[in-house]
This record gives structure tokens, C-alpha cells and sequence, in this order.
């Protein structure tokens, strides 16, 4: 029994090693931002164009990764993944013409794909072995390692140190976190063998891939817009800009770490119900407000409102029977970084045309879309 409780501990363990590699790698991006945008010398709308890329690359390996976590397992998915970021980062923080930023972004966005939807599955096995409520928590390391990417980069560029200089500690980071927990990871997939290349949603995975898509959206939006929207909307310091992502992702952690514990006493319409509405008025604070902290702020409240709508999505299509579980999250996770895919694009062509201030608000007005759509998660439980 001792032996058995140990492993299974390990197994959380690496799970949410899984997750923190996840969110210190998309953190990380985020302090890098306006450096990347200086060095190619763009305007708003071609930088978010080239910001397509990343999500091209994320959702394009997307729709294989169900079939490759089924034939060689979770762990050699994330593994893999995990090396594609070691490789692109360092290269994201010194390219400076857009051919060769937008293929790295290509493979950075890839590799965040594998690592998320591999952890994914991984998480709902290891929450289905335990037979207890554990998503949260998990994606709760994916905030904590968004913390830390975006505070660690954030610190060293305050210090002094270059953008190859953050890329390369957030790179030593990852690989200690693989050297350390990968052994732990799932060696086989779920006992599911239905794989296909492209798996489409179908029932109510449509309306929580939907629900996806807008949280994903903002969560993107926010990674890599926050810190240029506090550069030009509220003039606030440069090297000081990512803290308004590790805001979000700060207050995003903390609730997503009693996320469990608030499902369970209040159900989940009405935490994602409220979730969106918080969000929407964070949002509203950081527009309004007239400062760079005031903006902070409303980053910070916003985070808190996101902060259990993803996971709440992803434990209900792992148990929903409307399609297979793991073809669900497969699909749902294609959906949601579709968001990813569209969202840095979208905020920088709305942000040429009419402002970076009012693209925000319509990331404001997603959320209570997503609110609205969230009403009927509950009932489909």
C-alpha cells in the first residue's frame, strides 16, 4: 500500500511539473514581446499577423496529438514537446527579421500543443485512476509556472539582462523539470484506441469548445498584448511592462488552486457564470483606468474571473458521453487554441483600425458571451 501511494504521488507530481513546464513557457513569450516587436521594427497590425504563427503551430499539431498520445503515450509526447520549446525560445529572443521569427514561432507554438493536449490526457487519466477532483489544481501549476516565467523574465530584465539571457534560465528550468518528473509520466495512453487525425466535436463538447475558444482568446490576448497595451495605452516602463501578465496569471493561479474546493461547494455554472462576469469587469478596470498600476489592477481581477472557466471545461469533457473523453479534450483543445490562433491577430488588426483600448473591450464582451454559454455546462454534467 505505501509503495502504491508513493507512486501515485509521483504521478500527481509530474503531472503538475507537466503543467508548470506549460505556463513558464507561454509566460515567458510575454516579457519578450515588446523586444521582439522593437527588433522588427512593425507596426501593430504585421506584428500580430506574424503573431499567427504561433498559433498556426499549436493548432496545426493539435488534431495528430490525440493519435500520437494513443500510440506512444503522454510521456513521449510531452517530452517531445518540451524539447521543441528548449530549442525556439532562445532563437525567439534574438531573431530579428520576420522569415525566420515566424518559423520559430511555428515550432514554439507546436510544442506548446503537444505539451497541452498530452497533459491534458494526462491529467484525466490520472484524475479518473484517483477516482477525486484534481483539474483545477493541475491547471492551477499551468498559473503558478505563468508566475514565475512572467516574474522571472520580468526580473531579469530589470536587472540588466538580455532577452537570450531570460530564454536561456526559463530553458535550464524546463529541462530540470524533464530530467526530474518525466520518468513519472504515463509510458502508455488511455485504453482508448479510437484515433483519428482530425477529431471533430459533437453534443455538448460544440458548446464547451465554443466556451473555449473565448477563454483561450482573452488568455492569448492577454500573454501577448498585455504588455504593449500598458507600453502605448498607459505609457507605462518597458522592462516593467510583463508585470501586467503576472498579474493576471498570479490571481489566475490562486484561484485556480481552490478551484476545486469552489466547484465542489457552489457547482460549476455558477463559478464559470461568474467567472466570465469577473473577467469582463476586470477588464473594464484596466480600460478605464487612467494609470499603468490602475491597469494592473484590472489584469489582476480579470485573471481571477478566468481562472477556473478552462479547467471546468476540460473536467466536464472528460466526463461527458457525447464522444469519447479523450477525443473530446483533443478536439476541445484544438478549439481553444484556435482562440490562441485568431485572438493576437484579431487584437492587432482591431487595434490598428480602431484602437488598442477598444479591442480590449471587445475581449470584455467575449467573456460575457462565455458566461452566458457557461449556463448550461452544469446541467450537461
Amino acid at each position: 500500500m505505501a509503495v502504491e501511494t508513493v507512486s501515485e504521488n509521483k504521478k500527481r507530481a509530474a503531472t503538475r511539473a507537466s503543467f508548470f513546464l506549460a505556463g513558464i513557457s507561454v509566460a515567458t513569450w510575454a516579457p519578450l514581446v515588446p523586444y521582439a516587436k522593437a527588433r522588427l521594427d512593425v507596426d501593430e497590425a504585421i506584428f500580430g499577423f506574424l503573431l499567427l504563427f504561433l498559433g498556426i503551430g499549436a493548432v496545426g499539431c493539435m488534431p495528430l496529438c490525440q493519435r500520437l498520445v494513443v500510440r506512444f503515450g503522454c510521456r513521449k509526447v510531452i517530452c517531445t514537446g518540451a524539447v521543441m520549446i528548449c530549442v525556439s525560445l532562445p532563437l525567439l529572443a534574438t531573431l530579428s527579421d520576420m522569415p525566420s521569427m515566424a518559423v520559430t514561432l511555428l515550432v514554439f507554438g507546436a510544442g506548446l500543443g503537444f505539451v497541452d493536449v498530452a497533459m491534458n490526457i494526462q491529467a484525466t487519466i490520472i484524475e479518473r485512476q484517483s477516482g477525486e477532483q484534481l483539474m483545477s489544481g493541475f491547471h492551477g501549476l499551468f498559473s503558478v509556472g505563468g508566475i514565475a516565467g512572467s516574474l522571472l523574465g520580468g526580473s531579469l530584465l530589470s536587472a540588466g539582462a538580455n532577452p537570450f539571457g531570460v530564454a536561456g534560465a526559463i530553458v535550464l528550468v524546463i529541462a530540470g523539470l524533464m530530467y526530474r518528473y518525466s520518468r513519472y509520466l504515463e509510458p502508455e495512453g488511455p485504453g482508448e484506441r479510437k484515433a483519428s487525425t482530425l477529431v471533430l466535436p459533437e453534443g455538448v463538447v460544440v458548446l464547451m469548445g465554443a466556451i473555449a475558444v473565448g477563454c483561450f482568446l482573452v488568455e492569448g490576448a492577454m500573454l501577448d498584448w498585455s504588455a504593449l497595451f500598458l507600453t502605448s495605452v498607459k505609457s507605462f516602463a518597458k522592462h516593467r511592462a510583463g508585470f501586467g501578465y503576472t498579474a493576471f496569471a498570479l490571481t489566475m493561479a490562486i484561484g485556480r488552486l481552490f478551484g476545486d474546493m469552489l466547484i465542489a461547494r457552489f457547482g460549476a455554472r455558477p463559478v464559470i457564470v461568474s467567472g466570465g462576469i469577473i473577467g469582463a469587469f476586470g477588464l473594464s478596470i484596466a480600460i478605464l483606468s487612467p494609470t499603468g498600476a490602475g491597469a494592473i489592477l484590472g489584469f489582476a481581477v480579470c485573471g481571477a474571473g478566468c481562472a477556473n472557466m478552462v479547467p471546468i471545461l476540460f473536467a466536464a469533457a472528460g466526463r461527458q458521453k457525447a464522444m469519447d473523453p479523450t477525443a473530446a479534450i483533443s478536439s476541445m483543445t484544438t478549439l481553444g487554441y484556435g482562440g490562441n490562433l485568431a485572438g493576437p491577430a484579431a487584437v492587432g488588426f482591431f487595434a490598428h483600425a480602431i484602437g488598442l483600448r477598444l479591442a480590449f473591450a471587445l475581449l470584455a464582451v467575449l467573456l460575457l458571451l462565455a458566461a452566458y454559454g457557461g449556463r448550461k455546462i452544469e446541467e450537461q454534467r
